[in-house]
């Protein structure tokens, strides 16, 4: 990607969260930065999810997920999540989670969580947009949100570090 592009993308501000899915035994999650409310009535949320993570065909098959807001007090998420040691099939094992009425994973560290369930799917280049009716939410601490403009890196469809002036 070009220096400067990726420059502008990274001023882009985004939430950090951890997507997580389910496949009978088999438990995921991954970090997650591009997702965003696209509807207030009925409430939706879309996230997008690289069509080549381990989470997308899971995502795609089961048609739900749980998206976990990382919070200041549970950055120790993202710092997993985001790590060479979340890439297994089966990673959610250093957490405590509750699985959901969907089904979904819920971890407990989150500040809040969200079950979802998809209620649309759109292409977009190397990534999926996946749209979802939200099933049920949950405020679980008083926390900030940690966002892109806390971490030393940023996700612009590749990882780069963020420029600091």
């Amino acid at each position: 990607m070009d220096p400067h592009l990726a420059a502008a993308l990274s001023e882009i501000t985004t939430g950090i969260y951890v997507l997580t899915v389910c496949e009978g035994e088999r438990r995921h999650g991954m970090s997650s930065s591009w997702v965003t409310q696209v509807s207030g009535d009925p409430p939706l949320i879309m996230a997008a999810v690289d069509k080549r993570h381990f989470s997308h065909s899971l995502l795609e098959r089961q048609g739900v997920f749980g998206l976990n807001v990382v919070g200041h007090q549970s950055k120790e998420l993202e710092d997993y999540f985001f790590s060479a040691a979340a890439r297994r099939p089966d990673n959610l094992a250093p957490f405590a989670y509750e699985l959901g009425t969907t089904g979904v994973p819920l971890l407990k560290l989150a500040m809040a969580a969200f079950e979802c369930r998809v209620v649309g799917s759109y292409p977009a280049g190397d990534h999926t947009l996946f749209v979802a009716s939200i099933a049920r939410a949950e405020v679980r601490e008083q926390d900030r949100p940690v966002t892109s403009l806390d971490l030393p890196y940023v996700y612009v469809g590749t990882v780069v570090p963020r420029q600091r002036n």
